[in-house]
């Protein structure tokens, strides 16, 4: 076990709860974890899915397919209803999904918290009919059904779903393990939660944005997408010393990037204060 991985659990042990796991990359190294738990080999990251699905925007974005001003609505064209959406959804924008501000309430489409039935058997469907909150563009109401639109853009550009779009792109690039995600009766990843990964895998991801899109000697994103990602906080924030930045999700799931340590940290957990655990790692000192 790395020092750090050492005096980190070390600090963990000191408080009212306790993690999965914890993986590391420092450096250049290879990803180190340590199991705090004996569980299952993959864990739900909850919110921390919405990385690799803007992610995968990234890659289209890259290979010229898809822009940040491109209309939604254009390229979902074939399952726009005729009737029942209102003509403001024709104005929104990708960049407005992944910063969601589509114009849908906050927490909507979250499969976490709601039974499928509750959306019927089509979420594309039921979410463009449904009544708008705001005027799409004019504010941000964070909403899993943001990052549903962006895996049905994926599909609606490649003929392939989300998870076997990032399969051939970047996860056999990056030599992923198990990945499982939850689908939406139609069979398309909801993108916003429900996918099952380890934490060795999860972390490589903030490896990527770490080293500007090059992943152990080969190019995965331009430098172009990860300064974009970074710069207009697309799903990962900066902490306000920007010391570093991050993605959580439910129950103390947490990616986070240290530039100045060079180093990515990966957490699961269920009921773990994961804002603590990285504050703690911003102010270490090998």
């Amino acid at each position: 076990m790395s020092k750090f991985l050492d005096d980190c659990m070390k600090f963990i042990d000191t408080q009212p709860f306790d993690i999965i796991r914890m993986s590391e990359i420092h450096n250049d190294g290879e990803p180190e974890t340590v199991n705090r738990m004996e569980i299952s080999f993959c864990q739900n990251i909850y919110s921390g899915a919405k990385a690799y699905a803007m992610t995968a925007i990234g890659i289209l974005y890259d290979q010229g397919k898809i822009r940040m001003e491109d209309k939604v609505c254009d390229i979902l064209r074939e399952f726009v209803p005729e009737s029942g959406m209102d003509p403001r959804w024709e104005t929104s924008t990708v960049d407005w999904a992944i910063t969601h501000k589509l114009g849908i309430p906050g927490g909507f489409l979250d499969i976490d918290c709601n039974k499928s039935s509750d959306f019927t058997d089509d979420f594309l469907n039921y979410m463009l009919t449904y009544p708008l909150a705001y005027t799409p563009g004019t504010d941000r109401r964070y909403a899993d059904g943001s990052t549903y639109v962006l895996s049905r853009l994926v599909s609606a550009i490649t003929g392939e779903k989300l998870d076997d779009f990032l399969w051939r792109e970047l996860l056999v690039k990056m030599d992923f393990q198990e990945m499982a995600w939850s689908h939406c009766p139609k069979g398309y990843p909801i993108g916003a939660t429900g996918m099952y990964v380890n934490s060795s895998d999860m972390v490589k991801l903030g490896y990527l944005y770490l080293k500007n899109g090059m992943y152990r000697g080969e190019r995965l994103l331009s430098e172009e997408w990860v300064k974009m990602v970074l710069d207009r906080e697309y799903v990962f924030e900066w902490d306000p010393t920007r010391s570093f930045f991050f993605k959580g999700g439910m129950y103390g799931q947490k990616l986070a990037v240290y530039p100045g340590q060079n180093r990515v940290i990966a957490m699961q957990g269920y009921g773990a204060n994961s804002d603590v655990v990285t504050k703690w790692i911003r102010d270490y000192k090998d």
